[in-house]
């Protein structure tokens, strides 16, 4: 089958930034990318969680209160979220974090359901004084801002909101293929802020007048990637390898993000795994074997930087490559990742009583 391009017809346009690929390349195997509706304009993922000192403190009620709002009757089916994970991770302080990831089909839909399920009158007012610290994280990409990649045609992440899946496409494996599946990157270079700018504290930057509360301005061309891992299905010998070989290296190559991100342009990266969650009590429970990253980078460059050079990411490289022969056509695990290159107006970032390395708290 001839391989198709990620970006889909509809946001093809001619280039004035030139694409990465190598003249007449070819891709050795097969990856895919989500198909989204013509009409789409933009999507919306929402990072909402709670923050406790430890896990034991954790009594459910906080993900109970979120899932409320998600769920809430009130709010049209249209304008609810279009798909949720549960996700958690014990971060370097020893706080444990659990989330809800959830996804819009629209900017609108998003907005709709801020103000008919409740969770916009709960969360603007002084939701402090709890046992725990809240964390709100929203990203509004415009469909060309937007690339997805899947190992598999099974959906993953922002992938459930399309309406299809592609065949095999031809940008991917080479280093840059990244940037040339971002349709925006057809006619714009993607640079950041300028290495002296300042995210200092302004009237949207900084304390706000409730407080424990921070907000963090975005910052331009911001670029926050989720790549996941599913081995749920894996048979025993794969589930071995997977998590004595693949597994180390990439935790190594996470950890570094997370400790020393600043060295390499990473604001912030959370290593969770999906989880399940008790509906009755709102308590995390056992691992699903789905785990992801989710990190934010002050610039795509920074990012492909770090993928094509640093000797953390490069480890993850090979050993995959030793899992894929190892394993061939019996392998099972199931890879992707969801990359958006926002403007500073599709970023909310909001913090209430956590520690000052959570999140885009680090870039102040």
């Amino acid at each position: 089958m001839e391989p198709e391009s990620a970006i889909p017809e509809w946001l093809r346009t001619e280039r004035t930034v030139q694409a990465r690929a190598p003249e007449s390349f070819q891709p050795s195997y097969e990856l895919y990318t989500s198909r989204f509706p013509r009409n789409t304009k933009d999507v919306v993922l929402a990072v909402i969680g709670a923050q406790y000192k430890t896990r034991e403190l954790d009594n459910g009620a906080a993900i109970q209160t979120i899932s409320s709002f998600i769920s809430s009757a009130s709010t049209p089916t249209p304008s609810r979220p279009g798909y949720h994970d549960f996700a958690a991770v014990t971060d370097n302080r020893g706080f444990f974090n659990i989330a809800i990831l959830a996804y819009w089909t629209s900017k609108q839909a998003y907005d709709d359901w801020f103000a008919t399920s409740g969770f916009g009158a709960w969360w603007t007012a002084d939701v402090c004084g709890e046992n725990h610290g809240w964390f709100f994280e929203v990203f509004y990409p415009s469909i060309d801002r937007l690339e997805t990649v899947l190992t598999t045609t099974a959906p993953e992440g922002v992938s459930r909101l399309g309406e299809s899946v592609s065949g095999p496409i031809q940008e991917h494996v080479y280093w840059g293929s990244m940037r040339d599946r971002l349709p925006i990157a057809q006619t714009d270079e993607l640079l950041g802020d300028p290495v002296d700018a300042q995210n200092g504290t302004t009237a949207l930057n900084g304390r706000t007048d409730q407080p424990g509360r921070i907000r963090v301005q975005g910052r331009k061309n911001l670029t926050v990637i989720r790549s996941g891992q599913d081995w749920s299905v894996a048979e025993p010998e794969e589930r071995r390898l997977y998590i004595d070989s693949m597994q180390p290296p990439l935790m190594r190559g996470m950890d570094f993000l997370r400790d020393h991100g600043d060295e390499v342009g990473c604001f912030s990266c959370r290593f969770m795994e999906v989880v399940s969650v008790d509906p009755a009590t709102g308590v995390a429970g056992k691992g699903t074997d789905k785990t992801f990253c989710l990190a934010y980078f002050d610039n795509l460059s920074s990012l492909e930087r770090w993928s094509r050079e640093h000797r953390t990411h490069l480890a993850i490289f090979a050993e995959f490559g030793r899992y894929a022969k190892a394993m061939g056509d019996r392998m099972s695990l199931r890879l992707f990742h969801e990359v958006l290159v926002l403007e500073p107006q599709q970023q909310v970032f909001e913090y209430v009583g956590c520690h000052e390395g959570t999140g885009m708290l680090t870039s102040l």
